[in-house]
């Protein structure tokens, strides 16, 4: 038997390896001689450096940059297992779970950290990469990753901007011929399933800013500023930032990484399948068991869990999903394409106390979901030596 574990984390509990690993267990007390594929997995947010390194086998680098807030940090770039390819996670530099709740603040958080990061790949002498932009604590339109590749920004006197999305609203021209050369000779991909623009009400200060911390009079400052960005932009590059679906990701990081960077988007899920070769490690699979921290109506929507359903699909390999919150109906998980869905709480308890479990009850509704398939194939006489 070749069972597939191919879940996203569940967030603020348990990242994706350490599902996988209880999986692995729960399958192993029931299957002894089972084998199992571990691919941890992430739709392009927060840990999907830490997954792609995992499933390909790779390595990671550890290097110093500078937080939201500009304060020291370590940090870490992804190195795949073809030598070739750097993944950088965004939320590793410039993540909203790198602050404080009383820290969140838009109108100052930078993006700089992360160009940190870019700039120190390209130091190792790496030149394809790929981008997860998920989980960012910043609304400054990449602005701080821009100047840490070299690009400056003034206002009207002639003075460099400070960091911060509120400081765009002062634009008045922006010098890129420092720009790291290098930047040229590479190639960037970013992993987002966010397709908002960068302004207006579907933009990345309406949509994503009250998660950063943004009040709503804040939430149209920072509108104000980064279409005064696209403004200055347009000016000066003749591109319209506000034109482009995807734009307004992590707070409008997806529309530089476009302009400046000449990044392509793709969904995120979808671009860590392919890389991780996730249609060929599912041929020849009975199962493939994936989850994250909640299903609901949101899953419908096509992240993670659909692109899993829809790979396993066409390989003709079943798919049935863990969540610690199952909201999904029986009609509702068929319509993705899950056999069933089950949630890991069997009992009444707190948020708090299953997300402190969360490994061990994984575990156990494995066994039980193992045990149904353990009836389901050989019948009732696999129990008969109890």
């Amino acid at each position: 038997m070749k069972i597939v574990v191919a879940p996203d984390s569940f967030k603020g509990s348990l990242p994706a390896q350490g599902v996988c690993r209880a999986v692995k267990e729960g399958i192993h007390a029931v299957f002894p001689e089972a084998e199992v594929v571990e691919l941890p997995l992430a739709d392009g947010g927060e840990g999907i450096m830490e997954s792609m390194v995992y499933a390909t086998g790779g390595n990671m680098a550890k290097t110093e940059v500078q937080d939201p807030l500009l304060r020291k940090i370590e940090s870490a770039y992804g190195v795949l297992s073809d030598g070739e390819t750097v993944i950088i996670e965004m939320a590793q530099a410039s993540g909203l779970p790198l602050l404080a709740e009383r820290e969140r603040n838009p109108l100052a958080a930078s993006s700089f950290g992360t160009g940190e990061l870019i700039r120190a790949a390209l130091d190792a002498g790496y030149r394809k990469f790929i981008i997860g932009i998920g989980g960012s604590a910043t609304n400054d339109a990449g602005a701080g990753m821009l100047r840490a590749l070299g690009t400056k920004f003034f206002d009207a006197a002639g003075n460099e901007l400070e960091d911060g999305g509120a400081a765009l609203a002062r634009l008045a021209r922006f010098d890129g011929s420092a720009l790291d050369p290098r930047i040229g000779e590479s190639a960037f991909l970013v992993a987002s399933d966010v397709r908002n623009k960068l302004c207006g009400p579907s933009g990345a200060s309406a949509v994503f800013g009250p998660q950063k911390g943004a009040t709503p009079e804040m939430v149209g400052q920072l509108d104000a500023a980064l279409g005064h960005f696209a403004d200055v932009v347009m000016a000066q590059k003749g591109v319209d930032l506000r034109s482009y679906e995807g734009g307004g990701a992590a707070g409008g990081m997806g529309a530089s990484l476009i302009a400046f960077l000449h990044a392509t988007l793709q969904s995120g899920i979808d671009l860590v399948m392919e890389t991780i070769g996730f249609d060929e490690k599912i041929r020849g699979a009975d199962l493939v068991i994936t989850g994250e921290g909640r299903l609901d109506a949101q899953t419908l929507d096509g992240k993670l869990i659909t692109g899993i359903t829809k790979a396993a699909g066409k390989a003709g390999v079943p798919v049935i999903a863990l969540a610690g919150s199952q909201a999904l109906t029986s009609a509702q998980a068929m319509e993705i394409g899950l056999v069933s869905a089950f949630s890991i709480v069997s009992g009444p308890c707190t948020v708090e106390e299953a997300m402190a479990q969360a490994e061990w009850l994984i575990k156990e509704k494995t066994i039980a979901v193992m045990n149904l398939l353990k009836l389901s194939t050989y019948g009732a006489a696999a129990y008969e030596s109890r």
